[in-house]
Order: structure tokens, then sequence, then C-alpha cells
């Protein structure tokens, strides 16, 4: 059988989508990296398996089994547990294909159930559940070192501020405590904006630096804020707005997509 594919984007933290309802594809880190390189592949941050939770041996007991599972994979291969941007175009993939006849439905993942909302513009809310805070570390990055805020969102940051984001040099992995961070972290750099406002870049664990990263986002507003309130955030790739609450959160942002077809079947079996 064909192995059909999407490619789509959320401000331009981008993604392979494979829709995969029984769980039938061998989807090893070796198939994954293939697809995410940008030279010998389709190229993205990620890929997103499109699965019911039923079909996935380690998805949470407490999901329905006929609730859509977003199956996320770094582009390294390593599961994650959450992707706020993969999540919008995980939804709106759902809308548009008519697997939901709904615009409010839930997402299953790793990090739990995740309720969202696709607008008629194709931008897409998400309820991101409530953040934590993990208390202080640091990161270095080339030579310079920053204190930061660990922040939880289903999968965990360190949100640090800085002075200015255009002279970091994120093309190598910054140091982190390993010790705090044993699985890995997502790494935020941020600065104010106007009010309201803040500006951010990111490097994602397992993948590098990114042009957005939506769990980064939330995680990056509850640093900034320091409680409840509301942020819009200017990533690289675009603008999402973030509210937090006492117990919740949620991320609202584009879903875009840019390409459909098909695999290689001889191609996939190479790999």
């Amino acid at each position: 059988m064909a192995i059909a594919f999407l490619k789509g984007h959320g401000t331009q933290n981008d993604f392979v989508i494979l829709p995969d309802p029984d769980g039938e594809l061998d989807l090893t880190d070796s198939r994954v990296q293939a697809l995410c390189d940008r030279q010998r592949g389709l190229g993205a941050d990620g890929v997103l398996r499109v699965v019911r939770t039923k079909a996935l041996p380690d998805a949470p007991a407490d999901i329905d089994g006929d609730v859509w599972f977003m199956d996320y994979r770094n582009a390294d291969g390593s599961i994650a547990e959450m992707c706020g941007n993969g999540v919008r175009v995980f939804a709106r993939y759902l809308r548009d294909a008519g697997l939901v006849d709904t615009a409010e439905f839930p997402v299953g993942s790793r990090a739990g159930l995740r309720p969202v909302v696709v607008h008629p513009n194709g931008d897409v809310t998400i309820d991101m559940g409530p953040v934590r805070r993990l208390g202080e570390s640091t990161t270095t990055v080339a030579g310079q070192t920053f204190t930061g805020t660990g922040i939880d969102v289903g999968n965990p940051h360190l949100v640090s501020v800085v002075e200015d984001l255009d002279a970091l040099d994120l093309k190598e992995q910054p140091a982190f405590d390993r010790a705090v961070f044993p699985k890995g972290v997502n790494l935020e750099f941020i600065v104010p904006g106007a009010p309201g406002e803040i500006h951010m870049r990111v490097h994602e664990r397992g993948v590098g630096e990114t042009r957005s990263c939506g769990t980064g986002t939330v995680a990056a507003a509850a640093a900034a804020l320091g409680g409840e309130g509301e942020l819009t955030v200017h990533i690289p790739g675009g603008t999402v707005h973030v509210t937090i609450t006492e117990d919740s959160s949620t991320l609202t942002g584009p879903a875009v997509f840019v390409a459909s077809g098909e695999l290689d079947q001889a191609w996939w079996d190479s790999l």
C-alpha cells in the first residue's frame, strides 16, 4: 500500500504528517531521521503520526481508545510528550480530512488529552493544561551562562531572559544541568517587547534551533508573567497568543498545510 504524507507547519515549526489509523507503519528512528532530513528526505522538525489511541501500545491508559492520538517524534527519532505547534497542525488535519465532525474535540498525546478548537480561519486554540514551575537552573550558550526558570508544560523547558536575541549562537547544543533535566530540555530565550508582548528564540530538545515551539511559547509566557495573564509571543516563524490561568493555559496560532503526496515504497523499505 502507498504511504501517504502531508507537510505542514505551525509558525514555521514544520512537520511531516503520516496518516496511520491502525498503527501499521513501522516508524523506526532511522525512518523518522530520513523523513526529517532536509537533503535526503522531505525535511521537517518532527513527524506527526495520526493513529487511534487503541492502536498505539504505549499510549496513556486513561485515554479512550477511539480518540485520535498525536504520536510525535523529534527529528532525531526520539519520542516527545507534547508539541503545541504539532497539535495545531494535527487538529486541523483531522478537521480538514473529515476524521472529526465538530470544531471542538480532544487530541490524545503522551502528555494527556488536549482539547482543541479549530477556527474558520485555520487558526487553532489548544487547552495546554496547567503549567508547573520547576525552579531555577542555568544554561550556557557559546560561553555565556544564563539563569532560567524551569517550566513543565507536559514536557520540560528552561526559560532565560537575555539582553539581545540576535547575539545568541544556537547552532551548537547549549549546555544545561543534566542532573535537573535527565531527559533533556527545551531552551527558550526571551526579551520583553511592547506591553503584553515578548520575543523568543528556542533550541528544541532532539532538534536544535527551530523557527517556533508551541509548548516553548507557553513556557516562556508563564515564566515572563510569573502568574496569570495573557501575552503575545513573537518567534522567528510568526506570532502566537498565550493565556495563563491558575489551573490551565491556552495557545492560539496558525496551522498551515503546504503539500501532500506519497512516499516512495522502495525508499521507505531501504531505511
